[in-house]
């Protein structure tokens, strides 16, 4: 096969008929017509129609090492700096379409398989590892385009670092039995990203503190027995793209995973019961590398989309004049143009990995990561403060085809704008800072990749100071 059309992946999708679940029932028909699901599944569609677009080929694919046939961009491994240019530009062609808020777009999740299966030499040789699988199961889901979610994070039962879970039935998705098939899962996993609207899920556990069996890292299809999802209430204001510009189109929702007696075939476990591969492959590997890469391409196609709504309120409402103004548009510039020369510095800098693929430099990428959560929630606040009363201001869709269209049209004018054009603006901002959708869109910013303050520590750990501590020395003598 090759890179797929958004046509099938809307009927694979549809095909798989998984266990979805939202507001308390579940999801019969087909789940691209669901009003929860119909407008992200379009728009990941759209995606993957612009691998066909002729003007993109060199942009959104490449000719498999399997086949021949064109892949999808965002599965190939890099070899030299130029090749990271390319998967940053085709990160980024993807991003625009969607501007950056859907932060499980295809690629980040190729992405991800991608770094696992360059570093799979890291399991050869280790007990209950298979390099081999994890290789074959890249190869399977670049040749076929597949669509993928992941799961890693544990039920908040009891968050203390040393809490063990007593219960005679499972909470946390772990190993129960195994057999001549594969292992059995039973539990829970938390906020699977577009849980039910995806292929495949990718399921990664971490090994126990005190046992040296534990752990486990496998993938398998949405709709295997016994899986299910539960998804939180959907945040889709409605279908019209005036009310809800985004909502409408780029609700990714985020679900708990639930494993009922799931059996995970030998073939598609790439580690388990190894405590030590568990804790240690996600920092080993490429993967922090290469994801990173993509995530901050992502962030900053967000950051000049937050950048054009701030400027487009000033110019709507003329407010350019204030300084207090030019200051808070300043602040958004400087954060741009910084994660832009964060992810150029990673790839000046990177380096050929012991197994020949081009790694971009991980310690300015963690510093980029440390930036993000933190600027993008003053982001929101900036355009709050620059909307004002305005983003409260904003009348629906309804409200102009109705009888008060002329007092709308008088009372909520603007300096730049009529009133139908200015509500449509202040609309857009307040569903990226305001709604339940853009309140979710901040969170997920600031934990997208973990703990800030565990993020912090792992930058503190990994820099080398030395040097600097050395010239301090070499004063003091």
């Amino acid at each position: 096969m090759s890179a797929i059309t958004g046509k099938q992946y809307i009927e694979r999708i549809d095909k798989l008929k998984t266990e979805v679940w939202i507001n308390g029932e579940p999801v019969n028909g087909n789940i691209s017509e669901h009003p929860a699901f119909q407008g992200i599944i379009k728009s990941q569609a759209n995606l993957y129609d612009l691998q066909h677009d002729t003007s993109l080929k060199e942009t959104m694919t490449y000719p498999s090492p399997s086949t021949g046939e064109l892949v999808g961009m965002s599965y190939f491994q890099p070899k030299t700096k130029e090749d990271l240019v390319k998967r940053r530009n085709m990160i980024q062609q993807w991003a625009r379409t969607n501007n950056g808020l859907m932060g499980r777009s295809p690629d980040y999740m190729n992405t991800t398989l991608m770094a696992f299966a360059s570093s799979s030499g890291l399991l050869k040789g280790k007990k209950n590892c298979f390099p081999e699988h994890l290789q074959s199961f890249y190869e399977y889901a670049r040749e076929h385009d597949l669509s993928m979610t992941h799961t890693f994070i544990d039920p908040q039962v009891n968050r203390t670092q040393y809490y063990f879970e007593k219960n005679s039935e499972p909470i946390v998705a772990n190993i129960v039995d195994r057999n001549a098939e594969g292992i059995i899962i039973k539990g829970a996993k938390l906020l699977a990203t577009q849980g039910g609207i995806t292929d495949e899920i990718l399921v990664l556990s971490p090994g126990g503190m005190l046992d040296e069996e534990g752990g486990f890292a496998f993938a398998i299809p949405s709709n295997s027995k016994g899986l299910k999802f539960i998804c939180r209430e959907s945040f889709v204001g409605g279908e019209s793209v005036f009310n809800c510009p985004l909502s409408s189109r780029f609700e990714e929702t985020d679900s708990i995973v639930v494993f009922d007696d799931v059996l995970v075939p030998w073939e598609r476990i790439f580690y388990y019961n190894n405590s030590a591969v568990a804790n240690s492959f996600q920092i080993t590997s490429s993967f922090q590398a290469f994801a990173l890469h993509q995530v901050i391409s992502r962030q900053i196609i967000k950051t000049e989309f937050i950048l054009g709504i701030a400027q487009s309120i000033v110019n709507t409402i003329n407010i350019s004049e204030y300084k207090h103004v030019q200051e808070k548009i300043s602040e958004i510039i400087v954060g741009l143009e910084t994660m832009k020369a964060l992810v150029i510095k990673s790839e000046v800098e990177a380096k050929l990995d012991e197994w020949g693929f081009m790694r971009p430099d991980s310690t300015t990428l963690l510093v980029g990561i440390n930036i993000f959560p933190r600027i993008y929630p003053r982001f929101t606040e900036i355009i709050q403060l620059l909307g004002a009363s305005g983003l409260m201001t904003i009348p629906t869709e309804q409200d102009f085809q109705s009888p008060i269209r002329k007092d709308l049209d008088q009372y909520l004018q603007s300096k730049g704008e009529n009133a139908r054009e200015r509500v449509k603006l202040f609309r857009l901002a307040w569903d990226l800072t305001m709604s339940p959708f853009g309140t979710r869109q901040t969170l997920y910013e600031r934990f997208f990749f973990g703990d800030p303050i565990r993020l912090s520590g792992q930058l503190y750990q990994s820099y080398n100071k030395v040097p600097y501590v050395e010239r301090v020395k070499g004063i003091l003598e």
